[in-house]
């Protein structure tokens, strides 16, 4: 077996959830219906929806099931917008980091191309963490025309924690609703939507040991949001569409199971991971660790920049050597680029090129990091024998030359 350390990209199934999604396939129903079939299937949805709201500090009828996170993003994002904008034409500025997940940095840069918004973006620090100076001064300069602030609550490269409270304390004092992209800090580290006063905040299923192809926006009961798409009428009339019943109650069984035991796992995995920072410091004095330190970065979090070498060599390397993980960095039509976050916190595009991300979860072991350890030095050796050759190349050819090397 593979040892794993993407969890951010995707985590295993937790046995809650699996059993929930067994239970409910089983079933019949649609929750709009009105018999008892449908009926049973609207307890089970609403359920979930209040185990969910518990999970994440939220009232149960601000809960809008989605398609997963990237479908809470494009809907939070857009439909702020537009709200906002039809309330007052004069709000067309988006506050942004230059951090921000794809589905929000893209939604965004659609709304700049499509819609008319003007978008400011909101620099980090080198450890990627948001300026507040430059928030307070975006802020400062005629917030009438504001639509909203979008800041991540972590980033999912590089594991820093944002200052999502004190972005919210800003940006509510100038009259500007925020949203959160909450997909990578769910279940990792506490999250509170009402503690907070987010307007808008995201989180997903996958990411939390449920299915793929279901997630939620957290959404203020005031909030006023203008639909994506349009249909049935359900959640709010915000989101149409039949709901997955079985997706819904799997992802809320994996909520309950991760937050109930939160502190725990957090304290386990934060020290897996310390131990992984520390042996892949020994093992390659050269790598350099990337993001916020210690309780600033995401429990399972060890994001490194390896010199002189192509990320996703050394990628392919390690899948040989059968440790999975990932380059972090953003991928268009098959050629590699440099991560846009690292570029953000101030790394020129040769050493951004060297990344590698390795996350650990609720099935990580100590074994697993030791394998990585073990096959690090020799995994970065023959990477940097490679050398930068990937900077011209697809990600075929970067695995072509890995594979010869690994075996030449």
């Amino acid at each position: 077996m593979p040892v794993y350390l993407d969890h951010a990209a995707t985590t295993p199934l937790a046995a809650e959830a699996l059993a929930a999604l067994t239970r409910e396939l089983s079933r019949t129903g649609n929750p709009s219906s009105l018999h008892g079939s449908g009926r049973r299937a609207r307890r089970a949805v609403e359920d979930a929806r209040e185990a969910l709201a518990a999970a994440a500090g939220a009232h149960p009828s601000e809960v809008i099931f989605t398609s997963g996170g990237t479908e809470a993003d494009n809907l939070a994002v857009k439909g702020l917008y537009w709200a906002r904008r039809a309330e007052d034409p004069r709000r067309t500025r988006i506050l942004c980091s230059t951090v921000e997940h794809h589905a929000v940095l893209d939604t965004v840069e659609w709304l700049e191309r499509h819609e008319g918004a003007d978008v400011r973006w909101l620099p980090v620090d080198a450890e990627g963490v948001l300026d507040l100076a430059a928030l307070e001064a975006e802020l400062a300069e005629d917030p009438a025309s504001i639509a909203l602030a979008t800041v991540m609550w972590a980033n999912n490269e590089v594991g820093s924690i944002q200052p999502v409270a004190d972005v919210v304390r800003l940006a509510h004092a100038a009259g500007v609703p925020v949203h959160s992209d909450a997909v990578q800090a769910f279940g990792s580290v506490p999250v509170d939507f009402r503690g907070t006063g987010l307007d808008a905040m995201s989180i997903s299923g996958h990411k939390i040991g449920g299915p793929v192809g279901v997630g939620a926006l957290l959404l203020g009961r005031a909030v006023k949001l203008t639909p994506v798409q349009h249909g049935g009428g359900q959640e709010r009339d915000v989101r149409s569409g039949t709901l997955d019943t079985a997706s819904i109650a799997a992802f809320a069984a994996a909520a309950e199971a991760v937050t109930g035991k939160l502190a725990g796992e957090s304290a386990r995995i934060s020290a897996l991971r310390d131990r992984l920072i520390e042996g892949v410091r020994a093992a390659v004095p050269e790598a350099v660790l990337r993001g916020a330190p210690g309780a600033g970065r995401l429990p399972g979090n060890a994001h490194f920049t390896f010199p002189g070498c192509e990320a996703d060599s050394l990628l392919f390397l390690l899948d040989l050597a059968g440790v999975e993980s990932s380059t972090g960095s953003a991928c268009t039509a098959g050629v590699p680029r440099p991560s846009h976050v690292l570029l953000a916190m101030g790394l020129d595009e040769d050493t951004a090129r060297g990344a590698q991300r390795f996350t650990l979860g609720h099935a990580s072991t100590d074994a697993d990091v030791d394998a990585l350890l073990a096959a690090l030095p020799a995994a970065y050796a023959r990477a940097r024998q490679a050398g930068m050759a990937g900077h011209e190349s697809s990600i075929q050819t970067a695995g072509t030359v890995a594979r010869h090397t690994a075996t030449g």
